[in-house]
Parts: C-alpha cells; structure tokens; sequence
C-alpha cells in the first residue's frame, strides 16, 4: 500500500500547502471580522469594546453580525456625533440666528399691498356699500 502513494515530497509538499492555506483562510477570516473595530478605533468610538466583542461573536454565529457591526462603527464620528446632525453651538447657531435676524428684517419691511376691490359698473348704488364693506375688512386685518 506504501508503494501506492508516490513520491512522499508531493505528499508533503500537498499538506503544507493545505495547511498554509487554511491558516491563511482563519487568519482572513478573523481579520474582516476585526474591520469594524479597527474603524471604531480610528472614528474613537463610544462602544469600541462592544463592537469589538461583538466581532467575536459573529465569527460563531456565521457572521450574521458583521453587517450591523460595521453599520454600528460607521455612524459614529467624533466631529459630529451621530448620524448627520450638526449641534448647534459647532456650526450652526451663529449662521442660524443671522438668518432669525434677516427675516426679522423683511418682515418689518414688508407693508401689505391694498386690496383691490372690483367696482361693478352696473349699478353704482350697490357697489358703494360692497366698497365700504371691504374697506372695513382691509382695515380689521391690519
């Protein structure tokens, strides 16, 4: 039966390379599942330690978990928190409240226009009373 085999250096040869390759295999495999701590690391996450056991965990639960692990890393940034949200006192508040003041300047610009009233030219009579009925409108609304 030895006979049958071949030449052993093949055979050697063939199981180190299978061993290579499968440890290649688990060391790929556990550095893709530590992506989304090493991003967590870099982005100064709040739950880097969650994140990164978290990891562990998807590598026995046929990694069911890395996609929210990596969701879960990225939304995360230390110059504005969570998500896209900018807080008010960074950036926004003093563009904000400039904008509050020009509005506040149109609206004490802005003067209403007259109301324009159609005078029916058939009867002169009943347009007078109609005319000073909207007058009285016009005035109540300023």
């Amino acid at each position: 039966m030895i006979d049958k085999i071949g030449d052993p250096f093949l055979n050697n040869f063939a199981l180190g390379l299978l061993l290579f390759i499968g440890a290649m295999l688990f060391y790929g495999i556990i550095a893709i599942h530590d992506i989304p701590h090493k991003i967590a690391e870099k982005r100064n996450h709040p739950h880097q330690d969650a994140i990164h056991a978290a990891g562990w965990v998807s590598l026995f639960t046929l990694h069911v978990l890395w996609p929210f692990l990596w969701i879960w890393a990225m939304a995360y940034r230390p110059d504005r928190g969570w998500g896209f949200s900018q807080s008010q006192g960074e950036t926004g508040g003093h563009e904000l409240d400039s904008l509050r003041a020009r509005v506040e300047a149109l609206e004490k610009r802005y003067v209403p226009e007259p109301k324009v009233v159609s005078i029916n030219s058939k009867s002169k009579e009943s347009s007078e009373p109609e005319l000073k009925r909207s007058l009285n409108v016009a005035e109540k609304e300023e």
